[in-house]
């Protein structure tokens, strides 16, 4: 394990955990992206614990997330024998995408095969697959030898974790929940899903890190948005973070247009009178010549999208915590590499308030 992942977990702590896997117990884990929730990809009664303790719907699949295997001393790392037990069939373009970006946050949706759970599917014929770039999760899953199936270790539709301290907050007072420390996660936000299973093309179903621009540059294979390209009849996997409500602030989160912040205190003055306001660090202050009712603060935030992403989780659980009326953040510039954080932060918005229990209804 890299010496640069801090702080250290012992090999001991990871050998518990592994058995705790084994027991059918929860582990929640860092992942580069977020931290997981992980339970055994193989053992249904585990995986309803981590619905029951997320609260999450059960016809919402999950991710299954595998070991890199052990060698990495050759010129091409034979990932087949990883997969074969959990698809059905590895396409071309599949393996290339594979060999150019995982371990990483890229997660493929696939045909099943047979033996992968429904409980894990949502009751559809595919399975959704990752091999997490963190070390701590190598480890854990390389020691643990199958597949472990972990969600975002939140409440369902909250602000996912990224350090193991979320993770504490989030779940005070679930007794059993081990949770390893991997530091802080550098992405910060979930993985790029992309479909394999449904049409002649691969289809992004989920914004992240790994645009397609990046595929096209690296592969040569060209992702389709959904919507392009289909044949009537073709329908799209559901997958995780697909609702429209999601990674949501118990505060009322709103996005405002370039120069427009005074316009959105004005639509939210009714009720709002505490608010935090997140602005571009290249941009001046606002100043005070805002609204005498509103009492706003500013938060800087980064204008490089990797940056952003990475803190993004992070501030939306920081200020959700200081008792704010409104919490307001620039609208993400246009630009494929800012998809993530939109998609993220339109869904955070929708979700967000004190009755963000409306994600059911979507």
């Amino acid at each position: 394990m890299s010496s640069d992942s801090t702080p250290l977990q012992s090999s001991a702590v990871i050998d518990e955990a592994v058995q705790t896997l084994l027991d059918g117990g929860l582990v929640a884990f860092p992942t580069e992206t977020v931290y997981g929730l992980g339970a055994d990809a193989k053992n249904p009664e585990a995986i309803k614990k981590v619905f029951a303790t997320k609260g999450r719907p059960s016809n919402h699949p999950l991710i299954v997330h595998l070991a890199a295997p052990d060698r990495f001393d050759q010129t091409q790392v034979d990932w087949v024998p990883v997969l074969v037990p959990w698809v059905r069939d590895l396409s071309e373009d599949a393996l290339k995408l594979i060999n150019a970006f995982w371990p990483g946050p890229l997660t493929l949706v696939f045909k099943k095969d047979k033996s992968v759970l429904s409980e894990i599917t949502g009751g559809q014929d595919t399975v959704a697959i990752r091999a997490p770039a963190h070390p701590m999760a190598q480890e854990l899953l390389r020691k643990f030898r199958s597949g472990v199936v972990a969600p975002s270790a939140n409440r369902f539709g909250k602000v996912s974790p990224t350090s193991a301290a979320d993770v504490r907050h989030e779940f005070e007072g679930e007794l059993g929940l081990m949770v390893l420390d991997g530091g802080d996660c550098e992405v910060g936000i979930e993985s790029t899903i992309i479909d394999l299973s449904s049409s002649d093309h691969p289809v992004l179903l989920r914004p992240g890190l790994i645009t397609p621009k990046e595929i096209l540059a690296k592969t040569g294979i060209k992702v389709y948005q959904a919507g392009e390209q289909f044949k009537a009849g073709d329908s799209l996997p559901r997958v995780s973070g697909s609702l429209k409500a999601h990674y949501a602030p118990t505060t009322p989160l709103r996005l405002y247009a370039p120069g427009r912040v005074l316009d959105a205190l004005s639509e939210f003055l009714d009720t709002k009178s505490r608010v935090a306001v997140a602005v571009w660090d290249f941009e001046s202050s606002l100043g005070d010549d805002g609204h005498p009712s509103a009492h706003f603060e500013e938060v800087e935030v980064p204008s490089d999208s990797g940056t952003f992403a990475s803190r993004l989780y992070r501030s939306l659980r920081d200020l959700d915590q200081q008792g704010w009326d409104l919490i307001l953040f620039p609208e993400p510039p246009v630009g494929e590499e800012w998809d993530g954080v939109r998609d993220r932060l339109q869904r955070a918005c929708f979700g967000s308030g004190p009755s963000s229990s409306n994600h059911d209804s979507n």
